[in-house]
């Protein structure tokens, strides 16, 4: 079998899996509740110098229709409502009680930083998350703490800035790098009332799960480019494959929400799972093996000349490639047998490649 465990920044995670800052690390209980479900690591929800006023409705779901498929959320969430003392005294010791790795995540400011960060260390949180909720300053909180605490530190950036830039200049000043934060604002409206469906300014959320996906990649894959710092993979991670695709773009860990929210606290064990399933197939022994694989052919590119290659042993002619295929080059006749592409009509735009669930097309 497979070793999935992680050695990062010092410490040892039985897996790659870890909780994100949000509802779903809320508290203490919350926190073993996900080591229950089989995480890795723990991310506890944000603090800050004051409780926040949060509002309510604060989270809805994105789907098609009442009854479509849930794969991600908006939210208005905000950091942490509990004071911060409560977290001191009994919020963190309860997660550590876990014995699994706690990372503490901080906001806002460099003064809010310098106040916080020496107690959460006394309390024997094993790393520090910063994040400046799009507020910008991360050089001088990366400083800030850096004077105050000897634990490591992680800076959690937002899709929204040029994130090689600043992991350039945050290099030096910090032992990580989270990509990415949710992306917004965006806005969801109950067609039903005409009202939007989140209690905030203006009802605009933050946007998280699957179609963040590929900005998170495409993010982790700049840093990882750029700097040599370890990076923590934040948006999208769904599933064991998302977690494969994080590592392959070079990223160390991952952290999960959204998933976690939609499916409950088991989620981070089915995908640890589903991690150990697709190395032990694909005969890595661990993921180490596969960590940054796709960088350099980031660097060269890809090419496909028509028609893309076809294996037909693992073709079930369910007919997705056809559906697909808005060319017409692609012809599927199940009862018949039949997989046919004609090269003539072919334009090689790759969509028949990325739809087949058996990974019976390539280049």
């Amino acid at each position: 079998m497979a070793d999935i465990s992680i050695q990062l920044l010092g410490l040892r995670f039985r897996n790659p899996i870890l909780t994100a800052a949000g509802p779903t690390s809320r508290d203490g209980m919350t926190l073993l509740n996900a080591a229950a479900g089989g995480v890795g690591g723990l991310v506890a929800k944000t603090v800050s110098t004051r409780p926040a006023d949060v509002p309510r409705p604060n989270m809805a779901a994105l789907k098609e229709g009442r009854v479509g498929s849930r794969s991600g959320i908006l939210n208005a969430e905000l950091w942490s409502e509990l004071p911060l003392e409560t977290w001191l005294e009994r919020e963190y010791p309860i997660a550590l009680s876990s014995g699994l790795p706690l990372i503490a995540s901080i906001g806002y400011t460099p003064e809010d930083v310098s106040q916080i960060a020496p107690k959460l260390e006394k309390a024997g949180v094993k790393a520090i998350e910063f994040s400046t909720h799009y507020v910008g300053g991360h050089v001088e909180i990366a400083k800030a703490l850096r004077e105050v605490v000897e634990i490591p530190i992680i800076a959690k950036l937002s899709p929204k800035v040029d994130v090689a830039e600043v992991a350039r200049a945050l290099e030096p000043h910090v032992d990580a790098i989270a990509a990415i934060n949710t992306f917004g604002p965006c806005l969801r409206i109950d067609i039903e009332s005409g009202r939007p469906m989140l209690g905030s300014s203006d009802g605009y959320g933050w946007m998280s799960g699957s179609a963040l996906k590929p900005i998170a990649i495409r993010c982790v894959a700049d840093i990882a480019k750029t700097v040599k710092l370890p990076i923590i993979g934040v948006g999208g991670v769904m599933t064991g494959a998302d977690v494969i695709e994080f590592f392959m773009a070079g990223a160390s860990a991952v952290q999960v929400c959204t998933a976690a929210i939609l499916e409950g606290h088991t989620v981070y064990g089915r995908i640890a799972g589903q991690v150990e399933e697709w190395l032990d197939i694909h005969d890595y022994a661990s993921l180490r093996d596969i960590q940054g694989k796709a960088l350099p052919h980031l660097r060269q590119g890809v090419s496909l000349d028509p028609p893309p290659t076809v294996d037909l042993e693992r073709c079930t002619r369910c007919g997705l490639c056809e559906k697909s295929c808005v060319y017409g080059a692609i012809t599927v006749k199940k009862s018949e047998n039949l997989f046919a592409i004609d090269a003539n009509k072919c334009e090689a735009c790759g969509m028949c490649i990325s739809v087949c669930p058996y990974f019976a097309l390539g280049y």
